[in-house]
C-alpha cells in the first residue's frame, strides 16, 4: 500500500503509518475479535425457575407404595404442570478473552484492509456550532464523503452527536469506542485527521 493517501476532497496528501494502515489482513484474528465483541454484547440475563425455585412442593403428594400410581416426591417436578424447568437457564456472561495485543492487531488489520481497497478516506476535522443535520451534511459533502457508512472522530461532542443521528445509514463513533465489528460492517469509512493521529498513537 502506498504511504500517501488523498485527503477527503482536498488536493493535499497525508502520510499514513504503515504499522497501522499497511498490515496484511489477518482474517482469523479479525473473526475471533468480532465474535468476542458480539458475544460480549449479549445480555446473558435470561433466568428460569428450576424445581428448587418454584414455591410449594414440600410435601410428598402421596405415599410411595400401594396407590397404583407412579411414585412422586414433589408436585414441583419438571414433568408436572406448574413444576420447575429442567436445566433452567441462569444468568451468565458470554465474554470471551481477547488480550490487548490481539485487539489492536485486529483493528490495524481491518483499517489496513479498508485503506488497501481504497474504502478509507482521511478528512479534515468537523467543527459544528449548531445541532443542525443540514450543517453536518454540508460539511460531509464539502469533504467528499457524503456516502460513507462510518465516520471515526477523535471525540463526539454534543453538536456532532445530535446533528448526525438523523442521517440514515451513517454511524459516528469516537476512537475510544471504535470496535473491529464497526469497521468490518462498513463498506466506506471516513477518519478525521485528529482521529487518525489518535489511532496511530494508540495502535502504533
Amino acid at each position: 500500500m502506498a504511504e500517501q493517501m488523498q485527503v477527503g476532497g482536498d488536493s493535499g496528501q497525508i502520510t499514513l503509518s504503515e504499522a497501522v494502515f499497511g498490515r496484511s489482513f489477518n482474517e482469523a484474528l479479525v473473526h475471533q475479535v468480532v465474535t468476542a465483541e458480539r458475544a460480549a454484547a449479549r445480555a446473558g440475563t435470561k433466568q428460569q425457575k428450576g424445581r428448587s425455585d418454584v414455591s410449594g412442593g414440600g410435601k410428598k403428594p402421596w405415599r410411595q407404595k400401594g396407590t397404583g400410581r407412579a411414585r412422586a416426591g414433589t408436585i414441583r417436578s419438571p414433568i408436572w404442570v406448574g413444576g420447575g424447568v429442567t436445566f433452567a437457564a441462569r444468568p451468565r456472561s458470554f465474554d470471551q478473552k481477547v488480550n490487548k495485543k490481539m485487539y489492536r492487531g485486529a483493528v490495524c488489520s481491518a483499517l489496513s484492509a479498508l485503506a488497501g481497497s481504497e474504502r478509507l478516506s482521511i478528512v479534515a476535522d468537523l467543527s459544528l456550532e449548531n445541532r443542525k443535520t443540514s450543517d453536518f451534511l454540508e460539511a460531509m459533502t464539502s469533504r467528499g464523503v457524503r456516502d460513507v457508512e462510518l465516520l471515526v472522530v477523535a471525540s463526539v461532542d454534543d453538536a456532532l452527536q445530535y446533528s448526525a443521528r438523523n442521517v440514515r445509514g451513517l454511524r459516528v463513533i469516537s476512537v475510544a469506542a471504535l470496535g473491529v465489528a464497526d469497521l468490518v460492517a462498513s463498506d466506506k469509512v471516513a477518519v478525521t485527521v485528529s482521529a487518525k493521529g489518535a489511532l496511530e498513537e494508540w495502535l502504533g
